[in-house]
């Protein structure tokens, strides 16, 4: 069978050609605001008896999303319309927060009611602190973050309807508020050190960083420059449209699961390392590589196509020009380094002088290999005393807001449907059974 397709103004035309001869069909061209257009098949397998074939969706719409938009060609990233570049120098995490969640930025009385709304909701139920004690102390935070915030729905028993408007306003607040928590309460978990409960006297960073450093024994005042960097990280990884840990959101909440385990589901995916693990993986490379008059054996290998090595941090899967999260991020990472003093810290120094032969070598330009956002913010977290195994939980603290978001849209579209992929079968036709006495 051959197949043939035509793209006309508004239809995309098929030809199905075998032993019947010529079957042709016809679908829609669906147009975005900005992005190419998309053929929608819906029908494609009513009409034909056919599916598509497309392992990693990576030619496929799941859904209709108003949220975020990316052109990896020119490497754009928009929230709501919004440049990430203009967000995350003029606004707070929180101005992001509204906007991914309503819509449109506060005006000064809106940021001001739904700062005080997420303050409120920051602390955690008192007999959440004995689910913590169930785990072992080296358990790794992500579990921590997967187990506790599943359990949620165990506690805030009011916001686990999804048909009431209200009630997922009520988890969506208590979901951003009380993730940082959760994070800070898995670190302090694992270093044996008591939990350090919400202030609501400070900012959203500058609570996290206080719930994660500070001591009973004596005062801790956030370093201004350290609260914005984290603020501005918070920012850069708030939403990225319909990435595996998303598409995880909206295909546990297709089948009507409430808010808190869909959640807890995305967590589980971004702490694979292809995905938001990678900023880990980025140290582990530095590590490995050990020197600077390393690097240019490692930069060797990879460009050698039978060599597995890969320079982590580097390149995109979506952008193929340089991602604008991580134009933000080179320069927070280096106002961090100043401020601390730490740019003769040897793993740091290696870093730098990596991105700069990196953005010098024709091999990385041509194939557009730019030092992505988890090659800087790895660094940043490194330098701020934050251990690798919380790297990926700052991700998921800075990502639920966008998982929410989608989570919400996907509730009130009123085209979704449970989540149900099909699938190309090359095993075994039917065969006849062999009963266990008969099996050779």
């Amino acid at each position: 069978m051959t197949k043939k397709i035509e793209d006309t103004q508004t239809r995309a035309k098929i030809t199905l050609t075998d032993s019947r001869g010529d079957r042709r069909y016809e679908f829609p061209i669906l147009e975005g605001t900005v992005g190419p257009d998309v053929i929608d098949i819906r029908s494609l397998y009513a009409d034909t008896g056919l599916f598509t074939y497309d392992p990693g969706y990576t030619s496929t719409g799941s859904c209709e999303s108003k949220i975020t938009f990316i052109d990896g060609d020119q490497g754009t990233l928009l929230h709501r319309g919004y440049r990430i570049e203009d967000l995350a120098e003029h606004c707070d995490y929180l101005e992001v927060v509204y906007l991914l969640l309503k819509g449109e930025l506060p005006n000064p009385a809106q940021k001001l009611k739904f700062e005080q709304d997420i303050t409120r909701h920051t602390m955690l139920h008192e007999q959440i602190n004995y689910f913590y004690r169930g785990f072992r102390r080296d358990a790794h935070p992500m579990a921590v973050m997967c187990g506790v915030v599943g359990a949620m729905s165990a506690f805030y028993h009011d916001s686990l309807d999804i048909s009431d408007p209200r009630q997922r306003m009520v988890a969506s607040y208590r979901l951003v508020a009380k993730m940082p928590t959760i994070a800070a309460w898995a670190y302090k978990y694992s270093m044996g050190q008591p939990f350090v409960y919400p202030r609501n006297n400070l900012s959203y960073a500058e609570n996290f960083l206080h719930m994660m450093f500070a001591v009973p024994c004596e005062e801790f005042e956030a370093n201004p420059v350290l609260a914005r960097a984290m603020d501005r990280i918070l920012i850069l990884h708030a939403d990225h449209e319909q990435n595996a840990s998303t598409s995880t959101v909206r295909l546990a909440g297709s089948s009507g699961a409430n808010p808190f385990a869909c959640i807890s589901a995305g967590i589980a995916s971004l702490w694979g390392p292809a995905h938001g693990g990678a900023n880990e993986a980025v140290l582990n490379m530095l590590q490995e590589i050990g020197s600077k008059e390393r690097i240019p054996e490692f930069i060797a290998r990879a460009k050698d196509k039978n060599d597995p090595f890969r320079l982590m941090g580097f390149g995109h899967r979506v952008y193929k020009n340089y991602d604008p999260r991580a134009k933000v991020m080179q320069r927070t990472c280096h106002e961090v380094l100043d401020e601390l003093g730490l740019r003769n810290e040897p793993l740091l120094e290696l870093a730098m002088e990596l991105e700069r032969i990196a953005l010098q070598d024709e091999y990385f330009v041509e194939k557009k290999l730019y030092p992505n956002v988890d090659f800087y913010s790895g660094i940043i977290f490194r330098a701020m005393g934050i251990p690798v195994s919380m790297f990926t939980v700052l991700f998921a603290v800075a990502r639920t807001v966008g998982w929410i978001a989608q989570w919400n849209e996907m509730i009130e579209d009123p085209h979704q449907k449970i989540g149900r992929p099909r699938q190309l079968y090359t095993g075994y036709p039917q065969r006849a059974f062999v009963p266990l006495s008969q099996r050779g």
